[in-house]
C-alpha cells in the first residue's frame, strides 16, 4: 500500500506562515499533509510536477454570499476558479435559515435586491428541504461541493422568527422574551456547526443606506439596536467561542457611533470582530487611512477588530433594467424599482431629473459623467458606444450626463450596457492597504451582484497585479494575507498553512501565467438566468482536502469539499 495518495514534487513552497520560501515535495494521505521534504517516488501516490511553479495554502474567501448558489453551482464560482478553498458564507445578516415554508418567497425576494441574486434562479435551484439552520446545514452537507463551506449565522431571519418580519422592520427595541428567542435560536445554530453571527446596520435614512430589501424598505438588521447585539454577543461569551461579522455606517451621530458599535461587542466577547472593509474612495482619499488608524487603535488596546479589505480594481458592468447599486440616494431608489415597464416611466419622467442629476455616488462607481456607455441595442445609438455619459451629454445637448445615461437607456428599452470604474482604482491607495499585515484582502461578495461585478477573482489579480507586477508586497507576505490570516480570523485551526498534520486545501501555479482571463457573460444559471464571469489562467492544481478540483484552469468535476462546521 502507497504511503501517500498524491505527492507535490519539487515546487516552491510559501507555507503560508510568512516564513521564507523552500524547494520541497509534499506528501498526502487522506486529505491531510503528511510529509513535507525530499520523498522518493518509490513511496507511492499521484506524482504532481510543480518544478517552476509556486505551491501555496488554498485562499480562505471570509465574505461571501453563495448561500443560494451552492446548490447549483459545487465550485462557488468565481472563488472556486481563483484558488479559493475555503468559503465563508451566511455573511452580513442575511440568509436563507431559519425560514418558515410560508416565508420561503419573501426571502428569495430579500435577496433578489439586497444581494442582487437573481429569483429565478433561486426559485428553480433552492430545495428548499429545511426550516431551521441545523436543518440547512444538512442540506448543505449533501449537497456536492468542490471547496469547504464554512457557516456564519445570519442575524436577520433570526430577528424575523422571533419577532415575526413586520415588527423586525420597525426598528422598535425587542422584548427581553423576544431577546431570548433570538439567543435560542443562535445557540441551535452554533451547536449545530456555525462559526458566530453576522449582521449588517446600515440605517435606511443615511448615505451608507446601499443595501435595500426587495420594497426599497430596511433590511431588518439595519434598524437593529445595540442592545439586540449585546444580547446575541452574551451568547459568544457563555461560550468563548465564535466570531463576529458586522458591516456597520451608523456615522458619527447618534447614540452610538460606527466605531463604537465594533469596539463594544469585541470589548464585550473578547472575541474576533470583523469589521468590513477597508478600501480606496477616489471621492474621500482619507476614508481607507482613517479606518486604517482606527484599527491600529484598537489593536494597540487589545482589542481583536479585524479588517477586511477590498484589493480589486474590478469596476461595474450593468443595466438600468436591473440595477440597485445607487439605493443610498432615494431619487435613484425610486427609478430603479419595478417592473421594466415601470422604470422605463420613471426615468423618462422630466419631473424626476433635478433630483437624479443631484446624486453623487459614495459607495458603489464613480460620478455617472465618468460611466462609460459600452454597447448599446438599438442601431440609432451606436454613434455613443465607447463615449462617457459625460461625452455624450456634450454630443447629445443634453443638461447633464445624467440625462444623457437615462436618455439612451430609455431609447434602447433599459439594454444599455455601461460600465463604471471602481473607487478603489488608486494604485497609491492599494499600496497602503496591502502594506499593513493586519488586514484580510477579500470582501468578494462571491455569490451576490452576480450582473454587475466579478469580485471574487482578487486572490488572482493580488498576486498577479498587486504582487508581481507593482510589487506591493512579498509572495510571503501575500500568502499569509490570503491563507492563514482569514482561516486563523474564521477559526480554522486545521487549515491556511502548508504544515504537516494540515488539510491539503493548496493551490499549484504559474506566477508568470497568472492572470484574470476576459469579462464573459455565462448562461449557467438555473432558471435560464446569467452572470458576469472572469475565469483564471495560471493554476495548474488546485486541491482541497488532498484531491485535485482544478487540473490547467478546468474543473475536473471533483466534489472533495466539505462543510466545516464550527
Amino acid at each position: 500500500m502507497a504511503d501517500f495518495d498524491v505527492v507535490i514534487r519539487d515546487g516552491m513552497i510559501f507555507d503560508g506562515t510568512g516564513g521564507p520560501r523552500y524547494r520541497a515535495d509534499l506528501g498526502i494521505k487522506d486529505g491531510i499533509i503528511t510529509e513535507i521534504g525530499r520523498i522518493p517516488a518509490s513511496r507511492g501516490g499521484r506524482q504532481i510536477d510543480a518544478q517552476g511553479l509556486n505551491v501555496a495554502p488554498g485562499f480562505v474567501d471570509t465574505h461571501t454570499h453563495y448561500d443560494a448558489q451552492l446548490f447549483w453551482d459545487p465550485y462557488c464560482s468565481l472563488s472556486g476558479w481563483h484558488g479559493v478553498t475555503s468559503v465563508v458564507i451566511g455573511n452580513c445578516g442575511f440568509g436563507f435559515a431559519p425560514v418558515a415554508p410560508e416565508f420561503r418567497e419573501r426571502a428569495m425576494q430579500t435577496m433578489t435586491r439586497v444581494e442582487a441574486i437573481p429569483y429565478a434562479a433561486m426559485k428553480a435551484g433552492l430545495p428548499w428541504d429545511w426550516e431551521t439552520f441545523p436543518e440547512f446545514l444538512d442540506s448543505v452537507d449533501r449537497t456536492n461541493k468542490a471547496v469547504n463551506l464554512v457557516p456564519c449565522v445570519p442575524i436577520a431571519p433570526i430577528m424575523i422568527a422571533a419577532m415575526g418580519f413586520d415588527r423586525a422592520r420597525t426598528g422598535v427595541l425587542p422584548t427581553d422574551e423576544e431577546h431570548e428567542k433570538m439567543k435560542d435560536l443562535l445557540r441551535e445554530a452554533m451547536d449545530a456547526g456555525g462559526i458566530g453571527w453576522s449582521a449588517q446596520v446600515l440605517p435606511p435614512d443615511g448615505p451608507a443606506a446601499v443595501q435595500r430589501d426587495f420594497d426599497g424598505g430596511p433590511m431588518v438588521t439595519d434598524v437593529m439596536h445595540i442592545e439586540t447585539a449585546e444580547a446575541l454577543a452574551e451568547v459568544i461569551v457563555e461560550r468563548n467561542d465564535g466570531s463576529i461579522q458586522l458591516t456597520v455606517g451608523l456615522g458619527d451621530g447618534g447614540p452610538v457611533s460606527t466605531f463604537e458599535f465594533y469596539e463594544r461587542l469585541a470589548e464585550m466577547t473578547g472575541r474576533t470582530v470583523i469589521f468590513n472593509v477597508v478600501q480606496g474612495n477616489s471621492s474621500n482619499p482619507d476614508q481607507h487611512s482613517h479606518s486604517m488608524q482606527w484599527l491600529a487603535d484598537c489593536r494597540a488596546r487589545g482589542l481583536k477588530i479585524v479588517g477586511q479589505s477590498l484589493t480589486t480594481r474590478a469596476g461595474f458592468t450593468f443595466g438600468l433594467d436591473e440595477w440597485n447599486l445607487y439605493d443610498e440616494n432615494e431619487a435613484w431608489l425610486d427609478v430603479t424599482m419595478g417592473s421594466v415597464e415601470e422604470r422605463l416611466e420613471k426615468m423618462a419622467d422630466p419631473e424626476r431629473r433635478a433630483a437624479l442629476r443631484d446624486f453623487v455616488p459614495i459607495a458603489s462607481t464613480i460620478p455617472v459623467e465618468g460611466v462609460m456607455i459600452s454597447e448599446v441595442r438599438a442601431a440609432k445609438l451606436k454613434q455613443y458606444e465607447g463615449l462617457t455619459c459625460g461625452e455624450a451629454a456634450n454630443k447629445m445637448g443634453v443638461p447633464s450626463a445624467v440625462d444623457a445615461m437615462l436618455d439612451i437607456a430609455v431609447l434602447d428599452r433599459l439594454q444599455t450596457t455601461f460600465y463604471g470604474e471602481s473607487l478603489n482604482n488608486d494604485l497609491g491607495v492599494l499600496r497602503d492597504i496591502v502594506a499593513d499585515p493586519h488586514l484580510m484582502p477579500g470582501v468578494s461578495d462571491g455569490g451576490a451582484h452576480t450582473k454587475f461585478i466579478t469580485v471574487g477573482r482578487y486572490p488572482t489579480e493580488f498576486l498577479a497585479e498587486l504582487v508581481r507586477d507593482n510589487e506591493m508586497c512579498s509572495l510571503e507576505h501575500a500568502h499569509y494575507r490570503l491563507s492563514a490570516l482569514p482561516a486563523r480570523t474564521v477559526g480554522l485551526k486545521d487549515r491556511g498553512t502548508l504544515e504537516e498534520g494540515k488539510a491539503a486545501d493548496i493551490v499549484v501555479y504559474d506566477l508568470e501565467g497568472l492572470a484574470v482571463g476576459p469579462l464573459d457573460v455565462a448562461f449557467d444559471f438555473p432558471g435560464e438566468e446569467w452572470r458576469r464571469v472572469q475565469r483564471a489562467i495560471g493554476y495548474r492544481f488546485i486541491l482541497v482536502n488532498g484531491d485535485v478540483t482544478i487540473e490547467d484552469d478546468k474543473e475536473t468535476h471533483t466534489y472533495s469539499g466539505r462543510l466545516l462546521r464550527n
